[in-house]
């Protein structure tokens, strides 16, 4: 997976509330911890409002591709992020028409609601998730979480499906890759398209690509990506 960042600076990017599921936190924290030293293994576990999960350095397959040497810290490697599996179910409700007015009135193939609570909107292509424009405003009004819609990616792109996610309710307009949102993706899209290995590609205004192995009997998400340390500080308490 490349995930293209770690942590978020934008404007439009700032949590109003903890989150139990959280991949750029995730691999932010496994990062530092990595490249500073502060650990003396390749596996480091995360007690989380989620569970423990757990992160592992994996070689870099491409490390031409990146920064041999940061900081005086060997930074040729990847992350592997282990997450659980988020259900998805049936959404029975009255509010269709709100999500659909926050959606622009794209018509959906499916609407589905997962066990975090956000709202899965299944567009008819995935030229209609990267094109529609989300009411913001609207998506406030809508019930649950956060608003996410994906699509089968075209045949002769390089990706299985398309996905953007959005969730003002939290302060976050939309997440540039939510790493967390592919734990309910992977699942679905491995029943719809018969496959647990998967290039997906997050289709916001940045946007990123991430590669995903969905180990189904264990009910795991194995998601891959790189982080950056772009700046270093220090608090006083």
């Amino acid at each position: 997976m490349a995930i293209h960042s770690c942590l978020h600076l934008d404007s439009n990017i700032v949590p109003l509330w903890q989150v139990k599921l959280c991949g750029h936190g995730t691999l932010a924290s496994a990062h530092t911890i990595f490249t500073t030293g502060l650990v003396n293994s390749d596996i480091i576990e995360f007690d989380t409002l989620s569970g423990i999960l757990t992160a592992t350095k994996v070689p870099d397959v491409n490390p031409n591709d990146a920064s041999k040497i940061q900081n005086g810290v060997d930074d040729c490697f990847m992350i592997e992020l282990n997450f659980p599996t988020v259900p998805v179910m049936d959404f029975n409700s009255a509010e269709t028409s709100v999500i659909l007015k926050a959606l622009n009135d794209v018509p959906p193939i499916d609407i589905k609601t997962t066990t975090a609570n956000d709202i899965f909107v299944v567009f008819p292509s995935g030229k209609s998730v990267i094109e529609m424009e989300p009411q913001l405003d609207d998506i406030l009004k809508c019930p649950g979480r956060g608003l996410m819609v994906s699509a089968v990616a075209p045949p002769d792109s390089e990706f299985d499906f398309i996905s953007r996610f959005f969730c003002p309710k939290y302060g976050i307009n939309e997440d540039p890759v939510c790493g967390s949102a592919h734990c309910a993706l992977a699942p679905y899209w491995s029943q719809k398209l018969g496959k647990f290995d998967f290039v997906a590609h997050a289709a916001s205004p940045r946007g990123g690509i991430l590669k995903i192995h969905l180990d189904e009997q264990n009910r795991r998400v194995f998601l891959r990506g790189k982080a950056v340390t772009v700046m270093e500080g220090s608090v006083l308490v």
